[in-house]
């Protein structure tokens, strides 16, 4: 066992990122970690994002291109829509599916 002291960041949902690139001797996998919270008094570096709205503008420009998508149809020549899809994806057949 080995000790590894870094800083970290906690996360508004709960999750923790560490700060400092992790040393070569931790390789990849399960780890148990322990987690020493210590009160800085600091204010978090960056405040959670704002819920970000369209504007009316915004809006009315987007009903405007489903509007002219719908209008021009770029789908109306599709009669199989399964085939159609497995031929741009090129699908291949999969194991036990026949």
């Amino acid at each position: 066992m080995k000790t590894l002291t870094t800083e970290a960041e906690i996360q508004a949902n709960g999750s923790v990122r560490l700060l400092t690139p992790l040393p070569s001797w931790v390789k990849p996998g399960r780890a148990r970690v322990s987690l020493l919270v210590e009160e800085t008094g600091e204010s978090p570096a960056h405040s959670p994002r704002a819920r970000l709205t369209a504007a009316p503008e915004m809006v009315a420009r987007r009903k405007a291109a489903l509007a002219e998508i719908r209008r021009l149809n770029p789908y109306r020549d599709i009669t199989d829509p399964v085939a159609w899809q497995q031929d741009i994806r090129q699908d291949r057949p999969l194991p036990f599916r026949g």
